[in-house]
């Protein structure tokens, strides 16, 4: 059963942006270790940052109470994107019956995420 459905656009320009005028403070304060690590290496980072970015917003439309930026991040093993979560929301989600399910996607402008947070019944 459908718990909550959080959807969000992010403006690949401005995470761009965001990057050329505080690079270090701004990768620090929003993205996980894991998700850095991901992007390494691409030759354009930004696009997977972008949707990296709207994962997060689309999660906190689903989720009851606030979480901080690195609390949330996405982990890409093979081609399927999975949420992982900081160990408060993990507990909550299993006490709930909860799982999110997630789907990124970017053009040339826009990154997008789709979160569908559904009980394990």
């Amino acid at each position: 059963m459908i718990v909550a459905v959080g959807i969000d656009l992010v403006e690949i320009d401005r995470i761009r942006g965001l990057l050329a005028r505080h690079p270090q403070r701004f990768l620090e304060r929003h993205f996980h270790a894991v998700e850095l690590e991901q992007m390494r290496g691409r030759r354009d980072p930004v696009p997977g940052l972008a949707a990296r970015f709207a994962a997060k917003e689309a999660f906190q439309k689903c989720w009851p109470e606030s979480f901080g930026w690195r609390d949330v991040w996405v982990d890409k093993r093979g081609r399927r994107p999975e949420l992982r979560t900081a160990a408060r929301l993990t507990e909550r989600m299993h006490r709930e019956g909860w799982r999110a399910h997630l789907s990124l996607s970017h053009s040339r402008a826009h990154a997008t995420a789709l979160v569908v947070l559904a009980s394990r019944d």
